[in-house]
């Protein structure tokens, strides 16, 4: 079977992606895909441990120090990055994701992660004295590692009050439970990972309050939406470019891991205060379902 870019699209693309991988990563992984696809027998997993071999090799160059090896190490961390999109395309595209796959990914890119910033801030520090760079080092793991820890209890939120709601509709149900087929319950219609939308028998919207309260929001969300985007603007992909390439790049790398780390903790909490806001949303939603729900419950005629 021959593969066309057509088709790495439409069966391999986020329906909502980090900006930097949107513009900067899958114009140049969407091309190579199909050509690993159609021309070679590369595995996903070779390519996740060529992925890995290059982020040392970005490692490697950072630990020297001097601008033009900063520059090295800033593409090979891009060239990492894009063979790391790659593994996961192709793996989709042929249907031939591993859990051994998923695992070494994730590991992977921890690893990478605190190789380059070790070397970074070591070879920086080693070469002007600047203990500056020792604490932001540690910020840098810091962050990565609240980002993804945050990520993963976000869904496990999420999930939460997709079940709060699921059995507070089928509680309501006179004679019992009702077992809801998936096609009357599904989560984030609009596959964005800071939403929550879940349809019952009608949509239930729970950032109805974040979008009341900053009425420009949906606008600027349509926008993102047409163009692939996931309105976290400053997540943990965004968070390593500004640190591991752009900083590198501008000989900035001070100045860009600050401004880079206060724009993440800034999108963080506004994650927190949409979640605190949904919450608030879920506890009416919950109310209106069994409020709905007493007359044919007790037995007693509504009206």
């Amino acid at each position: 079977m021959t593969f066309t870019l057509h088709d790495v699209r439409s069966r391999t693309y986020k329906a909502r992606d980090a900006w930097w991988t949107v513009f900067l990563v899958d114009p140049l992984a969407g091309r190579l895909v199909v050509t690993a696809a159609n021309r070679t027998s590369i595995t996903p997993n070779q390519i996740t441990w060529g992925a890995f071999v290059l982020g040392l090799g970005s490692a490697w160059c950072f630990l020297r120090a001097e601008w033009q090896w900063l520059v090295a190490g800033a593409v090979l961390y891009h060239l990492s990055f894009v063979l790391d999109c790659m593994d996961g395309k192709i793996a989709r595209l042929k249907g031939t994701g591993t859990v051994l796959g998923g695992w070494l990914d994730y590991v992977f890119d921890r690893i990478r992660v605190l190789a380059c910033t070790a070397a970074l801030m070591w070879g920086q520090y080693h070469a002007t004295g600047q203990e500056v760079y020792l604490l932001l080092g540690i910020a840098v793991v810091f962050l990565d590692m609240l980002r993804y820890v945050d990520a993963l209890q976000i869904a496990k939120v999420r999930r939460q009050m997709r079940r709060a709601l699921r059995h507070a509709y089928e509680e309501s149900v006179p004679g019992g439970p009702l077992a809801l087929p998936e096609s009357l319950l599904h989560e984030d219609l609009d596959n964005d990972p800071d939403e929550i939308r879940i349809r019952l028998t009608k949509t239930v919207d729970l950032q109805e309050e974040f979008r009341s309260r900053f009425s420009w929001y949906p606008g600027l969300r349509e926008w993102l939406r047409e163009h692939r985007i996931r309105t976290h603007l400053v997540s943990g992909i965004e968070f390593q470019m500004a640190v591991f390439i752009v900083g590198p790049l501008v000989d900035a790398v001070i100045p860009v891991t600050i401004g880079a780390a206060t724009l993440l903790l800034l999108f963080e909490a506004a994650i927190m205060y949409k979640l605190l806001l949904s919450s608030r949303d879920l506890t009416r939603a919950l109310a209106a379902i069994r409020s709905s729900a007493e007359p044919s419950v007790s037995g007693t005629p509504a009206g």
